[in-house]
Formats: structure tokens, C-alpha cells, sequence
């Protein structure tokens, strides 16, 4: 079962038109959007003149058949202590909401994709940079 989670950076993209965004969503059986995600893309859609139209596309994509909004457990509290602990430790923090979305992917087991590429400092977190 091929699972990804869409990071705002890949949504957005998606939205655009990017083919290879595009290609992963419609392979995926499961297509992973986090409330983190969910919640940086409406900040976004408040500062712009098209908020109306932007949060009836991500409604319309989130009723999507292979579409889930994963949440945060304790789980994801866990794993998300690992994270910013290890890297904390390396000397190499990242944003919080991207803390949180890793988690999510390593709680989901799926794939990040992403055109962000500060995720790759987080060790075995499975990425696939949209813009390689």
C-alpha cells in the first residue's frame, strides 16, 4: 500500500498544476493531510484575496476518496519529543509545524512530499523532494 502525506509546500504545488505532485497523489492508495498542514494553508488562505475559493478547493480535496486528515495522538507527541530532541541535540532545528508533520509521517509510515529541504535533516524520515 503506497501511503503520502502532503506537506503545504506539495499541496500547494498541487494546486498549481505540478505534474509530479500530481503523479504521487494519484498513485498513492492513501493521501495523508495533517492538521498541521491543514492549518498552515488556512493562515495562508487569511491573508489572501481568494480565501473563499481556496478553502472550497482544499474542502473539495479533502472529500477526495484516498484523502485522510491524520490528527496528533500521544503517539505523535512521542515521536515528535524524539525528533526536536535529536535535532536540538545536532544543533539543527526546523519549524515546529514541520516537526509535527514529520511525526505524522513517521506515524503513518508514509512518505513526505515535500519542496522543503530542511526535512532532510531528520534521520529516516522517508522524503520525496518534489523538486529534484
Amino acid at each position: 500500500m503506497k501511503k503520502i502525506l502532503l506537506d503545504t509546500s506539495a499541496y500547494s504545488q498541487l494546486m498549481r498544476g505540478n505534474k509530479n505532485v500530481a503523479d504521487y497523489a494519484n498513485e498513492a492508495d492513501i493521501v495523508y493531510l495533517s492538521v498541521f498542514v491543514i492549518a498552515e494553508l488556512l493562515t495562508g488562505f487569511k491573508g489572501g484575496s481568494l480565501e473563499k475559493r481556496n478553502l472550497e478547493i482544499l474542502n473539495n480535496f479533502k472529500d477526495k476518496p484516498a484523502v485522510q486528515i491524520i490528527e496528533a495522538t500521544e503517539e505523535t507527541a512521542e515521536i515528535f519529543a524524539e525528533i526536536k530532541y535529536k535535532l536540538k541535540s545536532a544543533g539543527t532545528p526546523i519549524p515546529i509545524n514541520d516537526l509535527w508533520i514529520a511525526s505524522n509521517c513517521f506515524e503513518t509510515g508514509s512518505v513526505l512530499i515535500t519542496a522543503d529541504k530542511h526535512f532532510s535533516l531528520i534521520q529516516g524520515l522517508r522524503i520525496s523532494n518534489i523538486l529534484n
